[in-house]
């Protein structure tokens, strides 16, 4: 077997009078045959390297699609006059997706049916259904690269014919105007930002579409929505610390765009219609974990709001749903996820659950008339189910499990949550699960998976796949480290920009309590995590290399430095606020003190496994 080894070229980086060599810049040549022949030689190598556990491989593979159903269904939910639902078919990987007029017991209607779709396609995804006001046409976007740019076709549902109409370069999601003639949607340029609205009209030629907004600022993206109400398009732009809607009629789609409020730095806004206000979960005057105000829909601007919730110093604010009878709310408490429901004019309450760590989220719920809360549930012991929540009875009903085929005995594992002692004295949770007859203290090794940053909360949740480690003796534990928004707001700003090193220091310290309580061993814990969750896996190999047996570091983020100087790779300008800028001397050298790719040395490290795509357009290969 012959190791690979990519030719060495150096090459000089020079920032803020720091001297940095890179001997694998070259390979930044996404399209050299030099560079495509050493990922397919790396490909060839890793295959050979694993060839003495290919039958284990293939062992674990044929056992984690055998828990999977070969056909199922998701819960129908109803929209107007239809019911949507989405299934399998036993010999298709793909969905199919249907629905059915007035009630679950008429014919049904195929959508779309992706298997027949993706023939011949190594690889296929359809995303952004969108369903027009006539209830007789689809909007959807397609991307057969994997490269998240997706096309946009519309489908005639009378005829089953796919309209001459095509948009490419988009987002794959499409806004209709109530008259059902103009779509809206989201070009994304070259670095992949989604940066340009524009509206279609049915029939015209693509070239025609008129430009509605132009997001200049590279460092924002932009998005366009209709409200649950379906009165008015919105038009949004977000960065890390900030956020600008623009609002349009729905029935006048050829109308001017009204600012809903300015975007002003560290100030984050969103809203939703009801009737004659809006409600608006917003930071502003200091509302780090955020407040509910109101205001009238023709004065929009902040001086118009009132407080409907006023902030709370421990409990995070993360999204509302509105109703004709209740306004529900999704917070967050402690790092566990609720759900509080507040009958207009009555007295709120709370959804409880019992166990120890889980997550709840409020589910598909289109309607303002309904008087059922859909929501979901999970916990590392209970598959995802789908709820029916009567609001007015309290009474639930369980509309849906996940099924694990061949069986599975919840009362078999065990789920806890536990709290390490980070080097600031900061107490850091940790949800862990483990079969109980298979686990042995201090003996049974240990798999910790980290992510922590973007404010994206890594929740505990089922996986049917984890199973395969669980009934082998591992425990899971999952690190709700800083960077992450499990313990409110500030929670993520104690782990991004100058701060960024507490979440390597939080996941090290997770790591060593799993070990020092015995729900790890110390020569058999392994870490795994993906994206930024891999530049987390980099940070802390090579901060902590012996405290790990294996690294699992899926698409990667870990040439930081280099990759935040250079604007012209995709979602770049927008990350200045998670990372910081480079370009500025104090991010830059901070940056450099954590980069995986600049602090490679001479260590003992552990194994290593890295996976990535030639088309990823998150984080390049």
């Amino acid at each position: 077997m012959k190791e690979v080894i990519a030719r060495k070229i150096d090459h000089e980086l020079l920032k803020h009078g720091d001297l940095r060599i890179d001997p694998y810049f070259w390979m930044n040549q996404r399209d050299s045959e030099e560079v495509i022949a050493h990922l397919r030689a790396e490909n060839s190598y890793s295959e050979d390297l694993m060839s003495p556990v290919k039958e284990l491989q293939e062992a674990l593979y044929e056992e984690i699609i055998g828990r999977i159903p070969k056909d199922d269904e998701s819960v129908p939910y109803r929209l107007r006059d239809y019911w949507y639902y989405v299934r399998y078919e036993e010999g298709g990987e793909y969905p199919i997706y249907c629905r059915k007029y007035q009630n679950l017991e008429a014919d049904e209607e195929i959508l779309l049916n992706v298997n027949v779709m993706a023939e011949g396609k190594p690889f296929y995804q359809v995303s952004g259904l969108s369903i027009s006001e006539d209830q007789q046409h689809l909007s959807f976007g397609v991307d057969d690269t994997g490269r998240r740019i997706y096309r946009i076709r519309i489908k005639d549902l009378r005829t089953g014919e796919m309209l001459l109409d095509q948009i490419d370069n988009t987002t794959g999601s499409g806004v209709w105007s109530s008259d059902d003639r103009f779509l809206f949607y989201t070009v994304k340029d070259e670095s992949l930002r989604p940066y340009l609205i524009k509206r279609h009209t049915l029939g015209t030629r693509v070239e025609e579409d008129v430009v509605v907004y132009e997001e200049k600022d590279e460092t924002f993206v932009s998005f366009c929505y209709k409200t649950k109400s379906r009165s008015y398009i919105v038009i949004g732009s977000s960065s890390t610390v900030s956020n600008e809607y623009h609002i349009i009629h729905a029935d006048e789609p050829e109308g001017e765009l009204r600012c809903f409020q300015r975007r002003e730095r560290d100030h984050e806004y969103s809203f939703a219609h009801y009737r004659d206000h809006f409600y608006i979960r917003t930071n502003l005057n200091g509302a780090t974990n955020f407040k509910l105000m109101r205001c009238p829909v023709d004065a929009t601007s902040d001086d118009n709001w009132e407080e409907v919730l006023p902030h709370r110093d421990n409990v995070l604010l993360e999204g509302i749903e509105l109703f004709n009878g209740f306004l529900v709310r999704e917070e967050r408490f402690n790092g566990l996820s609720r759900m509080v429901v507040k009958p207009w004019e009555e007295e709120e309450y709370e959804i409880a659950f019992d166990e120890e760590t889980y997550s709840c989220w409020i589910g598909q719920n289109p309607e303002f008339e309904s008087e059922t809360l859909r929501f979901g549930y999970t916990s590392m012991t209970v598959p995802s189910s789908v709820y029916d929540f009567d609001m007015i009875s309290r009474d639930r009903v369980l509309m849906k499990q996940q099924k694990v085929v061949g069986g599975y005995d919840e009362e078999a594992y065990e789920s806890k949550r536990v709290w390490a002692t980070s080097h600031d004295g900061v107490r850091v949770a940790i949800s862990l699960v483990y079969r109980k007859d298979k686990f042995i203290e201090s003996k049974s090794p240990c798999l910790l998976y980290g992510y922590g940053s973007y404010g994206h909360t890594i929740d505990p949740y089922f996986s049917s796949v984890r199973l395969s480690l669980l009934d082998r003796g591992f425990v899971y534990a999952i690190a709700h480290v800083r960077g992450g928004e499990y313990l409110g707001r500030h929670w993520y700003e104690d782990g991004r920009q100058l701060k960024k090193k507490n979440t390597f220091l939080d996941f090290i310290a997770c790591g060593e309590f799993l070990i020092q309580q015995g729900y790890g061993r110390a020569d058999g814990l392994y870490a795994m995590g993906g994206s930024a969750g891999g530049l987390l896996m980099g940070a802390v190999t090579n901060m902590a290399p012996s405290l790990w047996r294996g690294i699992v570091a899926s698409v990667p983020f870990v040439d930081v430095v280099t990759t935040m100087l250079d604007d012209s790779i995709p979602l770049t300008t927008g990350e200045y606020d998670e990372w910081g800028n480079p370009n500025e001397q104090e991010f830059y050298f901070y940056i450099k003190e954590y980069s995986p790719y600049d602090n490679v040395s001479g260590l003992d490290y552990p194994a290593i496994f890295v996976n990535t795509g030639y088309h990823d357009s998150q984080v390049q290969y």
